[in-house]
């Protein structure tokens, strides 16, 4: 056996050819190959062959089946605990490398630093795709929905709808949650999130949310553009949002595989079941949930749940101390009448704002108004259409209106000029708002429709629309264009 381990050290340490080895060691030439014939049919590490006591090196070189190979090296190294070692690496600032140093000052006899990579990737590719990937303790939570829905019956008509399955798989414990919503809107979205949150009783650093339309409106040539309900609500929690990148599978190789994960373990096992409300389905998604988490991974010989417990959960982040409150976002321009429009109904700014393009952030109960980043007039929120709030501290005095390009006089001399009718319509409109400057704009539009139609039956309509007060500015464009 000795002759053996000295014919492989020459071979392949020092690089002597087989003639040379065949004068140092005085073995046959025929024998020299056929040794380095069986080394390289048995394709393993130098070190741990010459490391094999005689009993099992004679079994690699002198058994007819030498498929054993493997398994004899394996049995005879000792090998760290794998499991352990993947755990370690989850943590922000470990390396590989310190983790083979630490135990090979445990352990002398420990392989090569390259063979502790090359056991570890065999370790890892016994491990499902998800988990092969790096990922590290509370850092990303991968979300998207299932492609397959379950369906909700309305107990009244018998209509069907479908309701959409949220999945979010933090990345290091595989821990899952789901939450069934009506729709896929921005704001079910963001409600599957603030649930999520308060299931996992924290925030991840990193949210990886596929490319959905509630997420992310362009995602171009690495430009990310992100709902700002759903940017909003990041900001809230302090989290970063990284979309997946588009036609990259192994960005979102976690959420696609916790998405199957869920349709087999969960969602199939509903399939017999009736649900007529979404809340109904997810009490029943809630008491399957916790048998998919508690499940334990074969290889990993734990379960989601106690990976979570002792990974992810200690690198969270706290919950903010309130849930965040869904708010909506657009632009508008102030108008003659310094108020901006929303949902129908009218909301005031300072006077001297008119004609600026501002920002209106509002939720269910509230409307803020922003220009340049600065709140510049806050209301609560109308929900009847033609309703205003208007704050008295934000009216002009008459007299600043006066040098302003649009008044109730030159409003009522155009009026004029098209007939008498039309001038009486005009001040009934003016008279009809609890501030005559919100009616400029309506009495603008309705007379700018003198450009397109002739103003004798302009003033044939305004007598009709007088007399029956019709003040609306579609309804009186709908009449023009039926005249």
């Amino acid at each position: 056996m000795q002759t053996i381990r000295e014919v492989l050290r020459l071979k392949y340490t020092n690089g002597l050819t087989t003639r040379q080895i065949q004068t140092i060691t005085k073995v046959s030439k025929s024998s020299v190959a056929n040794y380095l014939k069986i080394y390289t049919k048995l394709e393993a590490n130098l070190d741990e062959v010459l490391a094999l006591d005689d009993k099992n090196l004679e079994s690699l070189f002198f058994v007819k089946n030498r498929t054993t190979a493997s398994s004899i090296i394996t049995k005879y190294l000792q090998h760290p605990d794998w499991k352990e070692i993947r755990t370690e690496l989850s943590k922000k600032g470990m390396t590989r490398h310190l983790l083979w140093e630490e135990h090979k000052e445990k352990n002398p006899n420990l392989y090569s630093y390259s063979q502790f990579n090359r056991y570890y990737k065999q370790f890892i590719n016994t491990l499902n795709p998800s988990m092969r990937q790096v990922h590290f303790a509370g850092d990303k939570l991968f979300i998207d929905y299932s492609g397959l829905t379950m369906p909700i019956v309305n107990k009244n008509t018998g209509e069907i709808s479908k309701a959409q399955i949220f999945v979010s798989v933090l990345g290091m414990s595989g821990y899952t949650f789901v939450h069934a919503t009506d729709s896929q809107s921005t704001k079910d979205f963001i409600l599957s999130h603030t649930l999520a949150f308060t299931f996992y009783g924290g925030v991840p650093n990193i949210l990886v949310p596929d490319n959905l339309k509630a997420a992310v409106i362009s995602h171009k040539r690495g430009v990310v553009k992100l709902n700002e309900s759903y940017a909003d609500m990041g900001n809230h929690y302090g989290v970063v949002i990284e979309p997946a990148r588009p036609y990259k599978p192994q960005d979102k190789s976690k959420a696609e595989l916790g998405v199957k994960a869920i349709q087999r373990w969960i969602l199939m096992k509903l399939r017999h079941h009736t649900f007529f409300s979404v809340d109904e389905l997810n009490e029943k998604i809630n008491e399957l949930l916790d048998g998919y988490n508690n499940k334990i991974i074969r290889r990993l010989g734990k379960s989601r749940s106690e990976l979570f417990e002792e990974l992810d959960k200690p690198m969270l982040h706290p919950l903010r101390a309130n849930n965040y409150v869904y708010k909506e976002f657009r632009t508008a321009t102030v108008g003659v009448d310094y108020h901006v429009e929303l949902t129908g109904s009218g909301y005031s700014v300072p006077f001297k704002y008119m004609g600026k393009k501002v920002e209106l952030m509002y939720t269910s109960t509230s409307v803020s108004i922003n220009f340049e980043g600065n709140i510049i007039a806050s209301h609560p929120r109308l929900h009847q259409a033609y309703e205003d709030s208007t704050l008295r501290e934000h009216m002009p005095s008459e007299h600043e209106y006066q040098h302003e390009k649009w008044n109730s006089r030159r409003i009522l001399n155009w009026a004029s000029s098209i007939g008498i009718y039309t001038t009486a319509l005009i001040e009934a409109i003016i008279q009809s708002k609890s501030h005559q400057v919100r009616a400029y704009r309506d009495c603008i539009a309705i007379l700018s429709f003198t450009k397109r139609y002739d103003k004798e039956e302009f003033e044939k309509m305004s007598s009709v629309a007088y007399e029956f007060k019709m003040y609306k500015i579609g309804s009186i464009e709908s009449m023009l264009k039926s005249a």
